[in-house]
């Protein structure tokens, strides 16, 4: 099963040091690009992140990234369709 393009671009975001974040994995989440709870039933499941200094990142939206952490790789580049 592949995940749904949320978004064929990255998502900025601040994020703080310490918090914690779960990123969507599915692309379903109506909340992008953080985990809503729309993969129950589906093989998907959130990444959880925490950063340990306050910063600006570049969270990945079409959901094809290699990165252990959800931030973009440029994997979005590749998309086609």
């Amino acid at each position: 099963m592949k995940p749904k393009v949320a978004s064929k671009t990255p998502l900025p975001i601040k994020v703080k040091a310490g918090e914690k974040y779960f990123w969507c994995s599915c692309g379903e989440s109506s909340n992008q690009p953080f985990c809503d709870g729309a993969h129950k039933g589906s093989t998907f499941v959130p990444k959880l992140v925490i950063f340990d200094t306050d910063k600006e990142v570049w969270w990945c939206g079409c959901k094809h990234t290699s990165s252990e952490n959800g931030l973009c790789d440029g994997a979005h580049k590749q998309i086609t369709d």
